[in-house]
């Protein structure tokens, strides 16, 4: 049977969900990634100077683009499949033809797709900031759509698992945003004593950044193959996690 109506249906509708409201969820990232350049780059970043050959405000340019496009991936499924939950219309869901890979495919979808777009509208933020040239497009854009598979994978594992909407907002306050400060973004893992470079390795989010950095500007503290290893990994593990949750009914039938 050919689920490509389904799937595609899936993600049109989420698509034009957070395309509806772009104020809501295209315009904010805008505005505080302009305060991040302005605050970070424009007045401290003066004061720091160079950062491994690179200027701290080109520094920080891909560190803070991937942040957005993981926070608003995460937020996009979390968000979606929750109200989906909340409002009972899950059913319809559940009761279609349809595999669970098909629902998890349009979910994820979106969220990848919301996550590219706000990466885009910061990246264009950035260039009234910073002159910079993408080093190497191939791992930018690949490490890109990586990060945000990964983290709407993990949206998706949250909604589900969540019984109210206070639920869908402790991972993202947190987990995922200390996770994403620490990971690099504002400053280089060589800066930090000896200890605290070994725990800012077990900082999955810190080879993300690392290796986006590297595709932009050529400049990264950890291992580029690693990167995609890990990367991967995650993405294949919150995968068999998302289908058996959806196979078992899990925080959606009870």
């Amino acid at each position: 049977m050919n689920y490509s109506i389904a799937l595609r249906t899936l993600v049109t509708k989420e698509v034009f969900r957070f395309i509806r409201i772009w104020p809501q969820t295209l315009l904010p990232p805008a505005i505080t990634t302009a305060l991040y350049f302005l605050i970070f780059g424009k007045l401290i970043g003066d004061r720091i100077g160079i950062i491994n050959g690179a200027t701290y405000m080109d520094y920080i340019v891909p560190g803070i683009i991937l942040m957005s496009v993981i926070s608003h991936a995460y937020s996009n499924v979390v968000s979606s499949f929750f109200s989906t939950k909340f409002q009972r219309n899950i059913e319809e869901l559940l009761v279609a033809p349809v595999p669970n890979w098909v629902i998890l495919g349009g979910y994820v979808s979106g969220g990848i797709i919301r996550g590219l777009l706000v990466g885009l509208v910061v990246t264009l933020i950035s260039l009234l900031f910073a002159d910079i040239a993408v080093n190497n497009p191939l791992i930018t854009l690949s490490v890109a759509v990586l990060t945000a598979t990964l983290f709407s994978l993990a949206g998706f594992i949250n909604a589900v698992l969540a019984e109210s909407f206070d639920d869908i907002s402790i991972i993202p306050n947190f987990v995922l945003t200390p996770l994403s400060y620490l990971g690099g973004v504002f400053y280089s893992v060589d800066m930090l004593p000896g200890v605290w470079q070994t725990v800012s390795k077990g900082n999955p989010i810190l080879y993300m950044i690392n290796a986006f950095r590297y595709g932009f500007i050529g400049v990264t503290d950890i291992n580029i193959q690693l990167a995609y290893i890990i990367t991967g990994g995650f993405i294949v593990t919150l995968t068999l996690i998302s289908l058996f949750l959806l196979h078992k009914g899990i925080g959606i039938k009870n």
